[in-house]
């Protein structure tokens, strides 16, 4: 869009959720800054003035036991995880305008006074907490709400937990909230995700929001009651706001007055009660506008399974962009992800995506066509509009193709807007098959009529380079730097021929994307498993070798060890001798793998009062993180696990 133009169709503010900072983001976690990144992109071509948000959710009782762990504070841990974070995001070129933290002072101040405000006009009051709890999610629920026992978002062990808290009272705003729904159709999308939250949340009745606790410290204190902090989504959500400049006492900033309500939120599927939720009653009872929408995005899956650090099973985008470029993968995840349904992602199918879509009917249409130009014009583009009727139907499809992207930008599929201008790629090369520029080459007097096809062919690459600049930004420039063009912007495909004659095409094209030999690419990927493996492995064996030191008692005093109950089990997913299992310890529940894989299958050491060492730093074992060990005894022909035989309570300290 040109700089005159740009900005008239007014203001779109889209954010993600933010990210929770326990740990390194998988291609999972990072697929929504994709996302969001190539509607924020597509919306600024379109001339819309918008501000893309996203950042990190950087409070909470995990936050606090994950520091622990490692030594070092709260702050420190949140600081380098934000920064790995703030990292892969910039790794996948994603063009944020602001990247918010929820430790940022000005964010920390406004959340008290959210807290105080809807505190003093009534909608939040003191009670106290009993039920049951999910530390991984900060979530609270009732025993009704948990399946086979364990929380129903992660399906990890919960505990109970008793103490005083504030509530914020949900049901005063619940008519309201389902009546707005009902009169905004398209404020959650997937529609199915709509049903969900009416039929299973807000027409059963919601119960009060526990949103203040006080059994951990890392969080914004209550100012007024210094012994609680504001709970996680209380916290979290506000940011949508604060980042802007909103004010509790209504001095609001510029950005806020400009950008508020926001357009969309982006996020993942499993917070949609959140965001849908909660996030409005809180706005409701602010007396702030509601977001435009909220759509909750589906899982990118490994397999037929959800992707888990904890289940071994993750994969990071900074190895896939290792082993195929930035483009390659955001193409993936955006052309691969179901408006409303799972996406799949595998090593395999991701080399199948970058053979049959990039190499071929991409990166090969854009390299022939271009060394076409050099070899039977020097690279000097003309149109002698030599034309011919097969020409109408390519052209027409160019000139079709940007109104088909924005339909289905106006609806967020992604996926189905790639596809479009894919279509328009292979429709030049059936092009090419028919118009056969080779065998025009051999007759002088076709001459003008060749210079035309390969016009319409430079064309019509360049509109779909232009559209293609929202979701593969550096391949689509790298195209147009190729075609040494000057028309960029969305106005210029407003008529076909905008391509500048008398220009010179790159006189050596870049090979794009180059096939992949499916063998040899995963010979070296399993090569390169092995190694990280045997890295691992390594640094296993050495820290074995540390405990087997020779020690004395003021050695063995620094070794905390405690009674637990392993109240789960399962194999590890890349390693036949490893479980890994969830042990209650009283106050929390820890992740330990074990090497008993082999003496025990899973089910026969579920309920078992074990010994714990709790103060081993976490390790990662295949992948898996472990948060301490089990004590064993073992000799050559066997191994078992040291028992309590009293049933002492979980957490209590062995000496």
């Amino acid at each position: 869009m040109c700089e005159k133009c740009n900005n008239k169709k007014g203001k779109y503010y889209i954010t993600t959720a933010i990210t929770y900072t326990s740990g390194r983001p998988h291609i999972g976690n990072t697929y929504e800054i994709v996302l969001t990144d190539a509607i924020a992109r597509y919306k600024r071509q379109q001339g819309y003035d918008v501000f893309f948000q996203t950042g990190t959710d950087e409070h909470g009782q995990k936050i606090e036991e994950k520091a622990k762990e490692a030594g070092v504070t709260p702050k420190e841990f949140v600081d380098n995880v934000a920064g790995i974070v703030r990292k892969n995001f910039d790794m996948m070129n994603t063009s944020y305008d602001y990247f918010v933290r929820t430790t940022d002072e000005n964010h920390e101040k406004q959340v008290q006074k959210i807290f105080k405000k809807l505190y003093e006009q009534g909608d939040i009051y003191k009670g106290k907490y009993e039920g049951m709890y999910c530390t991984p999610c900060e979530s609270f629920w009732t025993e009704s709400q948990l399946i086979d026992g364990k929380c129903p978002d992660c399906g990890r062990p919960v505990q109970k937990a008793t103490e005083e808290a504030y509530f914020f009272n949900l049901q005063k705003y619940a008519p309201r909230l389902i009546k707005h729904i009902e009169e905004h159709p398209e404020f959650i999308q997937p529609e199915s995700r709509k049903n969900e939250m009416i039929n299973n949340f807000l027409k059963p009745g919601l119960q009060d929001l526990c949103v203040s606790r006080t059994s951990f410290k890392w969080g914004i204190p209550v100012d007024f009651d210094p012994k609680h902090v504001v709970y996680v989504w209380v916290d979290a959500l506000s940011n949508y706001i604060t980042s802007l400049g909103y004010d509790a006492d209504g001095n609001h900033g510029e950005n806020y007055k400009k950008f508020w309500p926001a357009d969309v939120h982006i996020i993942g599927k499993d917070i949609l009660r959140f965001h849908t939720i909660y996030w409005p009653i809180m706005l409701m009872a602010l007396g702030e506008p509601l977001p435009k929408q909220v759509f909750g995005h589906p899982w990118l899956l490994v397999g037929d399974g959800k992707m888990s650090k904890s289940k071994g099973n993750a994969i990071y985008a900074d190895e896939l962009v290792h082993y195929f470029g930035v483009d390659a993968v955001r193409y993936f995840v955006l052309h691969e992800m179901p408006f409303g349904q799972d996406g799949t992602i595998t090593w395999d199918l991701m080399v199948e995506r970058v053979n049959s879509d990039l190499a071929n009917v991409l990166g090969n249409l854009v390299n022939r066509t271009i060394s076409m130009q050099n070899k039977y014009f020097n690279g000097v583009i003309s149109n002698p509009l030599e034309k011919e009727p097969i020409d109408d139907e390519l052209i027409n499809l160019a000139l079709d193709t940007p109104k088909r992207v924005e339909a289905k930008m106006d609806t967020l599929h992604v996926g189905d807007a790639i596809e479009e201008i894919f279509t328009l790629l292979k429709r030049c090369n059936k092009y090419i098959d028919e118009t056969e520029p080779w065998a025009l080459a051999k007759d002088e007097a076709k001459k003008d009529r060749l210079a035309t096809v390969l016009y319409n062919l430079l064309e019509s690459i360049r509109f779909a380079a232009v559209l293609l600049s929202s979701y593969m930004p550096e391949t689509a420039e790298k195209i147009l730097d190729e075609l040494s063009t000057s028309e960029r912007d969305a106005a210029s495909l407003e008529e076909f021929g905008n391509l500048e004659c008398g220009h010179t095409v790159d006189p050596k094209p870049e090979i794009l994307f180059a096939r992949i030999d499916v063998k040899e690419f995963m010979k070296t990927l399993e090569e390169d498993k092995k190694k990280e493996a045997k890295a691992a492995k390594k640094a296993e064996k050495k820290a074995d070798e540390e405990t087997k030191a020779e020690i004395g008692i003021e050695d063995f005093t620094k070794v905390e060890l405690k009674v637990g109950t392993i109240v789960s089990a399962e194999k590890h997913p890349k390693a036949d001798r490893l479980l890994v299992e969830q042990i209650d310890l009283g106050d929390e529940t820890r992740q330990i793998v074990s090497g008993i894989a082999k003496s025990f299958k899973p089910e026969e050491v579920v309920g078992k009062k074990v010994v714990v060492v709790t103060n081993l730093k976490p390790v990662s074992l295949r992948g898996v993180e472990s948060q301490g060990m089990i004590l064993c005894a073992s000799n050559d022909n066997d191994l078992d696990i040291v028992t309590i035989a009293k049933d002492l309570p979980n957490g209590t300290k062995v000496s």
